[in-house]
């Protein structure tokens, strides 16, 4: 007899904390240090063979990532000391000669937005992109569809009188 085991990660039910945020990304969030990065992954992103020498997985599968950004905005101060605390992948040159459009980046702008952080989205290109994924604290792998979904976030300080 084969018995399979359906492995979750924990939904957290606390007052003030969105429900999406599992334990263990309220866990990475809060270990975070100021500059540390935090990558959100879509679906066709290497999450696991780039997390096998480096950052922490986390998977968040079935979840977009607009859905995940709102939550974690809601906790996570994002780097006001550079240019642009939220990165996402460029696209390749045959996508940008036929004009792709991406409207996964429009949502990500408005979500930053209404966090307070009206910096542009600063454009990776791809290879450099994975190579700043190897360097984040953690990847957030997620169910994202969405091509080019994938975004970077920089941490940023907590000021001493919030923290009261």
């Amino acid at each position: 007899m084969i018995t399979l085991l359906r492995v979750t990660a924990s939904m957290v039910v606390l007052l003030g904390i969105p429900s999406v945020l599992s334990t263990e990304l309220l866990y990475a969030l809060a270990k975070m240090g100021h500059g540390d990065e935090l990558v959100l992954a879509d679906a066709n992103f290497p999450a696991s063979s780039i997390c096998a020498c480096g950052p922490k997985e986390i998977r968040a599968d079935g979840l977009g990532i607009p859905q995940l950004l709102e939550a974690i905005l809601k906790l996570l101060p994002l780097d006001t000391y550079v240019h642009s605390p939220a990165a996402v992948m460029d696209l390749v040159d045959s996508d940008k000669q036929r004009c792709l459009a991406v409207p996964v980046w429009g949502s990500y702008t408005v979500l930053l937005e209404q966090a307070e952080s009206h910096a542009p989205l600063e454009k990776v290109e791809r290879f450099a992109f994975y190579e700043r994924a190897k360097k984040a604290y953690a990847i957030v792998a997620t169910g994202e569809t969405a091509l080019y979904g994938n975004l970077i976030l920089k941490k940023g300080v907590i000021p001493a009188e919030l923290l009261q």
